[in-house]
């Protein structure tokens, strides 16, 4: 077995761990990456990219559908034909471009990376079993950023035509019939590509609400669309049985019972973090339920040892692991940093899109006075020209001095609109900043100027 060293070793390499490899290895670290995968991990290669690739032919093809159907903004078009297979291998030229572009940030970087599954052997001995045979690195600090993967529910077991999220996008042809379990972010933003690719798609979900995270006037116009889409919505419904293989679902919503037929079965009923086959029972970790515990330096209770993104408490984004990617780095490298994030934002990529930051109104209301302001895209002229039916932009603000707590929005562009309000809340502006900040017009973000004049406006006139 070949021994191997290094001052820091991070395990898995998605955007938490490449991010944190690149970054301490620029800080003068002497880093190693074990990727037990492709280098991005999930979200690159199975999750947040393939994903978003999809929406985008789906949206491509409805649109033309739509041109062909009695036209589109004076657009006609013959009847468009989908050819599945290009549309794999253009969403397949996207991963492998943002992958090869990991391999070099890792190259450039001077990161050294290995292929393989990884065990701890104690807190700074792990053993990689790769194609090649089993390694052994010793490192002085070792950063955890393993991710997470599909939770699997009772009864409904992986196989056959039960899928989770990397099976319904590594699916040849779309479905002719789709049953999506779980009307959350990952079920619905898969479940409306494939309606708009034609597919017949019906949502099960035991909540008697779509994104039951998200507040109601929030996802109103989601759900009004996945109707016009199509889509059949089963809410407060749970499954009592299935057949994998023949695609087979029984429901049950109060009393009454319904049985599904369907060519693809998604389950969507969360994540969990992937720490199987670690050897975390080798370790002395704190642990809060499935996650790993860790201070505000991204440290465990295990000297050296730190952990980040979905192997840890809190939201489970790319983003949020990114950030702590970078934090770790710096601890690990020896500068004095810590988590000093006041809000991380969310972004639900259905149509329309839902995105937000900070807190809610309930949330604001329950620290104190908070003051509300909401504008309609409706009086957007952007908006309008992107035929756009229905939204808003919503800023939560802390009554007495007007500072940003949090914001919300819901229409197209969300997730382009929403960083601008991150910003702010991080900068601790006021709803006054943002109302004297000039936004360039047309655009959807002028809905955030708006919405800040309006909310200055009545407190100074009342």
């Amino acid at each position: 077995m070949t021994d191997l060293t290094c001052a820091l070793l991070v395990i898995g390499g998605g955007p938490g761990g490449y991010v944190c490899a690149s970054r301490a290895a620029r800080l003068g670290v002497d880093v190693m990456l074990v990727e037990a995968g492709p280098l991005g991990g999930t979200c690159l290669n199975i999750g947040c990219i393939p994903s978003k690739a999809l929406i985008h032919v789906a949206e491509t093809f409805h649109a033309a559908r739509e041109q062909a159907r009695g036209g589109r903004h004076g657009v006609h078009v013959a009847e468009p034909r989908l050819e599945f297979a290009e549309s794999r291998e253009w969403m397949g030229s996207v991963v492998s471009r943002l992958r090869s572009g990991v391999g070099g940030l890792m190259e450039k970087s001077g990161v050294k990376t290995l292929q393989g599954r990884a065990r701890f052997l104690d807190g700074k001995t792990v053993e990689v079993e790769g194609e090649t045979g089993a390694r052994r690195i010793r490192a002085e600090q070792i950063v955890i950023a393993t991710g997470a993967r599909p939770t699997e529910l009772p009864g409904l077991p992986f196989g056959g035509k039960v899928l989770d999220s990397a099976g319904a996008l590594a699916l040849p042809e779309p479905p002719e019939r789709l049953a999506v379990v779980g009307a959350g972010y990952i079920g619905l933003e898969i479940g409306t590509a494939f309606a708009k690719l034609g597919s017949a798609v019906t949502v099960v979900e035991a909540a008697e609400a779509i994104l039951p995270a998200w507040d109601e006037r929030l996802t109103r116009p989601v759900r009004r669309r996945l109707e016009a889409l199509g889509v059949s919505l089963r809410l407060g419904a749970r499954v009592t049985g299935c057949d994998p293989f023949e695609g087979r679902l029984e429901i049950a919503a109060g009393e009454t019972t319904e049985t599904l037929e369907a060519d693809a079965i998604l389950v969507a009923a969360g994540r969990t973090p992937m720490t199987d086959g670690l050897g975390l029972e080798e370790l002395s970790l704190r642990r809060q339920g499935p996650f790993i515990e860790i201070d505000d330096r991204c440290r465990t209770s295990m000297r050296g040892v730190y952990a980040i993104g979905d192997v840890t408490p809190g939201p489970m984004l790319a983003h949020r692991a990114m950030a702590q990617g970078e934090l770790a780095a710096e601890v690990a490298a020896g500068r004095a940093a810590a988590w000093d994030r006041v809000a991380i934002p969310a972004v639900c990529f259905t149509d329309p899109e839902i995105a937000a930051v900070g807190l809610s109104p309930e949330e604001a209301r329950a620290r104190g006075e908070a003051q509300v302001a909401e504008f309609s895209l409706r009086a957007n002229g952007r908006a309008l020209t992107l035929d756009a039916a229905e939204g808003f932009v919503r800023l939560v603000a802390r009554a007495s001095d007007r500072v940003l707590l949090g914001a919300q929005i819901v229409g197209p562009g969300a997730s382009e609109t929403i960083p601008e309000l991150a910003l702010a809340i991080e900068a601790g502006l006021r709803l006054d900043d943002l109302a004297a900040t000039i936004h360039a017009h047309p655009t959807l973000a002028e809905a955030v100027q708006e919405a800040a004049l309006s909310a200055v406006s009545f407190a100074n006139h009342g």
